[in-house]
């Protein structure tokens, strides 16, 4: 790409780097890609407030615009500028944000093979959402502005390289978030948006709490020096109730994100808020939002403190384990499509805790991949949901029947898509799933191999669900009710096409995502490896 040189930085360069930054009055490196890619969408937001609320036409165009250009330029990041044999971080931009006596903050972004392909999946997801809410009630400018915002903030966590930055993003996330399911959301909207609030609010002030107390100890928020830190152990801070520091201090963080996995038994929150909220935030809930826990594991907790995570890998991964049987488990009794659904996500996203807690490369690439898929098959079947409830005003999986017969179009693409979240060999699901097991299988620690045999029952159970919700469905005899419902249209199709195609060609072709990750997995490996 014209005019961007991508700049591979590994720690010890990157930490030099900002060390250096600190004394500068302005330290600028060779990139700003990041920078646009996050912001574009804020850009977009501030013109939407400035067009008048009766031009619907023009705000809706706006936000396709400031939705699609971070695509196109993420897109050309991955395919053009991003070098999948390079260490550490690229596309490096570093410059000092805050400054108050000994209190500095740097603003630094970054990304590597982890990071990456999350923001292009943010980039699309964002740029499908704005047509998807051609349907939801309501619609207005303050709806396109508060889901820029929402995009902003999401982009902006995944490419942080300071904590502080980090956390600023995060919270920018939760607002947004909360006006959107609260305002625009179905008849138990505001519950399920004060419940979505606290529990993320909990978890924010737990991580808050952790990386303070961490500045504290070193004087810096950088990531990468925080890391170089972890891995030396070199942690001072203080105790607390009995635990030492590097131990609570886990805890709070694994929490944060646990929350947003969501892990059991912090995962109550989520069926209500994808119950409540619109088709297009329930795409961008399952599809981006909950890789931003398991994301949270990989870059804000366990490099920096490899060695409680070695500590509790166990019991993290019984963690996971649960939550991929209870998660299936409830979701083969639910009769609302979308609750279905939401448990579902409960289920697949514990995979990626069970590879990541496993401390192989199997396992880590596997939850690395797993994020990714889950996240086109998710956002799928809630699209795909979403058409059905469109015509039928109703989420009922026994008032249904046939549904088929009348939607051939649709009924096709369906099945794809949940054929991909059931793990179908040939699906990308499949892929990622198999590589998790089979690297917790390889796991050090011989109780893994159980936790494996034991997470084979979700698989079970997951084809069940699924199968039995596409039977009630879409075969047997035509409900009656169902007998004058349209197929699914071009802008449906629209949005839902990209989504299907990855499912696909990633099950066929998962090597296009592993070789951007192997190397940022093999480098963060050796950070969690014992005598690091």
């Amino acid at each position: 790409m014209t005019g961007v040189q991508t700049c591979a930085l590994p720690i010890s360069d990157l930490l030099l780097q900002s060390t250096n930054s600190m004394d500068s009055p302005l330290t600028l490196t060779e990139s700003t890609i990041l920078t646009w890619i996050t912001f574009i969408p804020l850009i977009g937001m501030v013109v939407i407030m400035c067009v008048p609320r009766q031009n619907m036409s023009l705000v809706k165009g706006i936000a396709g615009l400031a939705t699609f250009i971070p695509l196109v330029l993420a897109t050309m990041v991955y395919f053009g500028d991003f070098q999948t044999a390079a260490n550490g971080y690229q596309l490096v931009q570093s410059m000092p944000w805050i400054t108050a006596g000994e209190f500095k903050v740097n603003y630094t972004v970054g990304i590597d093979g982890l990071s990456l392909p999350l923001v292009w999946l943010t980039t699309l997801l964002m740029f499908i959402a704005v047509p998807a809410s051609e349907t939801v009630p309501r619609v207005s400018k303050a709806y396109y502005a508060l889901l820029l915002l929402l995009g902003c903030g999401i982009t902006g966590v995944f490419i942080s390289l300071d904590y502080f930055l980090f956390y600023v993003f995060w919270e920018v996330m939760l607002l947004p978030m909360y006006f959107l399911i609260g305002i625009w959301g179905g008849p138990k909207r505001e519950y399920a948006a004060i419940k979505f609030f606290l529990y993320t609010l909990a978890g924010s002030v737990l991580m808050l709490i952790a990386l303070v107390v961490m500045y504290l100890d070193q004087g810096t928020f950088s990531i990468p020096e925080m890391v170089a830190v972890g891995k030396a152990g070199a942690w001072t801070g203080p105790d607390l109730l009995g635990m030492k520091f590097t131990t609570w201090a886990f805890w709070f963080l694994f929490i944060a994100f646990a929350i947003k996995i969501p892990c059991f038994p912090f995962h109550t929150w989520l069926p209500d808020a994808h119950v409540q909220a619109p088709t297009p935030i329930s795409v961008i809930l399952a599809g981006i939002l909950l890789k931003l826990g398991g994301y949270g594991l990989i870059r804000g907790c366990f490099p920096l403190l490899p060695h409680a995570f070695r500590e509790n890998a166990y019991i993290l991964g019984v963690l996971g384990v649960i939550s991929i049987i209870y998660g299936a488990y409830v979701a083969l009794g639910q009769t609302d499509f979308k609750r279905m659904v939401a448990y579902s996500s409960v289920s697949h996203m514990g995979f990626v805790l069970l590879g990541m807690a496993a401390l192989t490369n199997w396992g880590m690439n596997g939850a690395a991949l797993q994020m990714f898929n889950h996240g086109t098959s998710s956002a799928a079947c809630f699209l795909i949901v979403g058409v059905l409830y469109d015509r039928a005003h109703h989420r009922d999986l026994n008032a249904f029947g046939g549904v088929a017969q009348v939607m051939p179009r649709y009924w096709a693409l369906a099945t794809i898509g949940f054929f991909a979240s059931l793990g179908l060999p040939g699906m990308a699901s499949f892929v990622s799933e198999a590589m998790t097991l089979v690297g917790a299988f390889q796991s050090a620690d011989t109780r893994f191999q159980i936790l494996v045999l034991i997470s084979c029952l979700g698989v079970v159970l997951t084809a069940a669900y699924i199968l039995w919700a596409l039977q009630r469905v879409f075969l047997g005899p035509l409900n009656e009710k169902c007998k004058d419902f349209p197929d699914i249209n071009a802008r449906e199709i629209f949005s839902l096409a990209p989504l299907l195609f990855l499912c696909l060609a990633l099950g066929i072709f998962p090597m296009y995502l592993l070789d951007w990750m192997d190397t940022s997995v093999i480098e963060l490996m050796s950070l969690l490896q014992p005598g690091s």
